[in-house]
């Protein structure tokens, strides 16, 4: 097992795999873990580096969780694996709360050593409000929701979004889904949970997004579970470099998971470009 040690003394657990021409950071979601790119980094070792990883709180780096994280934290320890290990000209792909290290990153440090950028299933602002209506729960999540949950139990709260994310799952009696809903919670340190859920709804990334320079791909799902298919749209008109949406049809926010075969090799198609 590799660890990459931070500044703070703190380890983040990671993998390195294939040599092929091209880098690739591959960034997980909230709750997930590098496992959901074990099978996308096997089939595009000759494509590239593969560096897939566990944000801190989450897995391997479960340990990692000496204080309550913003999503400015998360970039930062992007910054330092990215330093750290002598990388350049990387491909940076981040799914759903990966995405938004990704635009803290932009908005923290540029685009430096970055060479292009692929977002999956993410909004630049969860909390929905008159204006915007293409955030949380497809528009229907607003800070009273935010504030209301406030006072829910956690396992509660992540049945919710686990429910969101993957509809299917309404269809599991409760008891029967607790056991794995817990466990995944287990594999995880609440705190740095909560913190990073807090932080991920309460920012707005829009005004970052303009600020890319590097070329984007934004891997969407249609029906979409979590998020508006729309935001493809939105993203078309506020990036100003060079920029393809990729649809993944009949797919839910797990669509890394709902089409392995077709997400590596749509990400193989971005790395041949």
């Amino acid at each position: 097992m590799s660890y990459f040690t931070l500044t703070n003394g703190e380890k983040l657990y990671y993998e390195d795999k294939g040599n092929g021409p091209e880098t690739l950071i591959m960034m997980h979601g909230w709750t997930s873990s590098h496992e959901i790119y074990l099978k996308p980094a096997e089939t595009l070792q000759k494509q590239a580096r593969c560096i897939i990883y566990d944000h801190r709180g989450h897995h391997f780096s479960k340990d990692a969780n000496s204080e309550k994280p913003a999503m400015e934290i998360l970039a930062q320890d992007l910054r330092e694996l990215i330093q750290g290990l002598s990388l350049s000209d990387v491909t940076l792909l981040g799914w759903s709360m990966g995405a938004g290290v990704v635009f803290n990153y932009v908005r923290l440090y540029g685009c430096e050593n970055l060479k292009q950028i692929i977002l999956c299933d993410m909004t630049p602002k969860q909390l929905n409000d008159e204006e915007w209506k293409l955030g949380l729960y497809k528009g229907k999540y607003t800070k009273d929701d935010m504030d209301r949950d406030a006072g829910k139990d956690f396992y509660s709260l992540y049945k919710e979004f686990a429910i969101g994310a993957i509809p299917k799952l309404k269809k599991i009696p409760g008891f029967l889904l607790k056991k794995p809903l817990k466990k995944r919670l287990a594999d995880c340190d609440e705190t740095v949970l909560r913190s990073l859920a807090a932080s991920m709804k309460t920012q707005d990334n829009r005004s970052v997004v303009p600020e890319i320079t590097v070329p984007v791909t934004y891997f969407y799902a249609d029906p979409g579970s979590l998020f508006s298919p729309e935001l493809a749209d939105w993203y078309k008109d506020h990036i100003t470099s060079p920029y393809r949406a990729v649809c993944f049809p009949e797919s839910t926010h797990m669509l890394v998971s709902d089409y392995p075969e077709k997400f590596a090799e749509e990400v193989r198609e971005v790395l041949l470009g």
